[in-house]
């Protein structure tokens, strides 16, 4: 019966349909962003200010509270657990360290910036925009919280919806202060971040009810979260890097950055919404002790995110400067910021199968009681790799190239440890659907190649539009005729589930 499927489907609906509403807002973010203000001094002194909720948002939200909570409550729902104590017992704890952290952040942002971005010449504009953007880490922590606590329920709607009212504050109050520059976007990032709470409070104190100061049921394990932690921090560190290097070029190049990484990762985060909603099935599967169901679960996660991505990448190479121009250039944003960014683009989207790649399998590392620090040598290497490679001498393009060769080797190292330290997936199988989409990917971006050549008299909105259609229709077919397409119906755990229940 065919209505045995909704709760499966339905997750994974409500859950794309949010995040490529927030997606969608995250570009209007960025278009205000760059119609009013451009890329010059002052947005660089922002965006060196915004490296706290970049790295606040990974840590805390898609991170160490994803990580360590969803296997911690997957645990306790396993065994019979009393997930309403647990919250109870550690939400308010982890409150005043999160707000003792934002304080001390605020306090010494004057430093923060000057290690950052020794070379911005707006440091005054920087530290002040810090100081605001600090409060990101109180408010970022308690909504990862919730997200864990809701998505580990079953609950998968409000979580989605955390970046839909985060970019809503950051473009409402970038709209309404804009006399104010890019401190109005400060201010914005965090309005957005109390949005982000209050967007899941209701379905939280539903299911939850208000936690009360107790003695811990079972304590927070402090000592699971630092691996976790030293993964996302070294992961994060790859912007730090751009940003310290950025610095020390001409003006507007941080900018530029950002752009490039913010639009080109927009396929990577729809590639990892599978695994988002996947990830409590994992952490149960693990803790059951089911590894053929773990397998299964990160093969088809691994196939699903790779399709996702590859296509974006086929698609960003050929049409980085049309999409751009498209999005971003307005008002202030020239034509040669627009050429800039799309040539950072083009150079970061080789990077994003890494990308990828790593935001899935490291999923699998930290499942167990006792995450591995493996991710976090894997992490660490391939941050060599891009600290060795950024070089100020070969200017925002080597910097982004930096970047995607560091993130890959991350992923290459992290899908070998997976084989011999967690759930021993045959990585031949497994890598056999992603090769074929590799193959697809390259054949659909020398098809796009062709096209936008002979659509070029066409006006950019439409020329993107036929490329597009040409890339995905190339793309599709090398995929199909590799039988890469069927290996993801067969391997996607959505697939099986929804295929499971329609026989009930």
């Amino acid at each position: 019966m065919t209505t045995a499927v909704s709760p499966a489907l339905r997750a994974v609906s409500v859950t794309v349909l949010l995040i490529g509403l927030g997606s969608v807002l995250g570009f209007v973010r960025d278009l205000l962003l760059g119609t009013l203000f451009g890329a010059d001094a002052g947005t660089d002194a922002f965006l060196v200010a915004w490296t706290i909720p970049e790295t606040a948002a990974p840590l805390l939200i898609e991170g160490a509270m994803a990580f360590v909570l969803v296997p911690l409550f997957s645990r306790a729902l396993e065994t019979g657990g009393d997930l309403r104590g647990l919250v109870a017992s550690s939400l308010p704890r982890l409150c005043l360290a999160l707000a003792a952290v934002s304080a001390l952040t605020a306090a010494g942002a004057p430093w923060l910036v000057g290690v950052l971005a020794p070379g911005i010449s707006q440091t005054g504009l920087a530290v002040d925009c810090m100081r605001v953007a600090s409060l990101t880490i109180l408010t970022f922590g308690l909504a990862g919280y919730l997200s864990a606590a809701l998505r580990t329920d079953q609950v998968f709607a409000p979580p989605a919806a955390i970046y839909v009212v985060y970019n809503l504050g950051i473009v409402a109050c970038v709209w309404a202060l804009r006399d104010q520059g890019t401190y109005a976007a400060a201010v914005g990032v965090a309005a957005g971040g109390i949005g982000m709470v209050l967007v899941q409070a209701p379905a939280f104190l539903r299911r939850f009810g208000a936690p009360r100061w107790q003695r811990p049921a079972v304590p927070l394990p402090v000592a699971v979260f630092l691996p976790v932690a030293g993964f996302t921090l070294a992961r994060q560190c790859q912007v730090f890097v751009e940003r310290s290097v950025g610095s020390s070029l001409a003006e507007g190049s941080i900018s530029h950055l950002n752009y490039a990484q913010k639009i080109a990762q927009v396929p990577m985060t729809l590639s990892l919404i599978v695994a988002t909603v996947t990830f409590p099935h994992l952490a149960r599967a693990v803790a059951a002790g089911d590894t053929d169901r773990a397998r299964r679960s990160m093969a088809g996660d691994l196939t699903a995110g790779s399709a996702i991505v590859l296509l974006a990448t086929a698609m960003l190479l050929v049409c980085a400067p049309d999409v751009v121009a498209v999005l971003l250039e307005h008002g202030q944003f020239t034509a040669s910021d627009t050429a800039a960014t799309a040539r950072i683009m083009q150079v970061y989207s080789l990077g994003l199968l890494g990308q990828s790649l790593v935001g899935i399998v490291c999923r699998a590392f930290f499942c167990g009681p006792r995450p591995s620090w493996y991710p976090v040598v894997a992490m660490a290497l391939g941050l060599v790799v891009t600290i060795l490679l950024a070089r100020p001498s070969w200017g925002v393009t080597g910097i982004a190239a930096a970047n995607a060769a560091g993130i890959t080797l991350t992923a290459a190292l992290l899908l070998a440890g997976l084989r011999t330290r967690v759930i021993r997936l045959p990585l031949r199988a497994a890598l056999a659907p992603i090769g074929g989409l590799v193959l697809a990917a390259t054949i659909a971006t020398a098809a796009g190649w062709g096209a936008r050549a002979l659509l070029a008299p066409l006006t950019e909105p439409i020329a993107l539009a036929l490329t597009g259609c040409v890339i995905a229709a190339a793309f599709c077919v090398v995929a199909a005729r590799t039988r890469a397409l069927a290996a993801l119906t067969e391997t996607t755990t959505i697939t099986r589930l929804i295929r499971m229940r329609g026989r009930v």
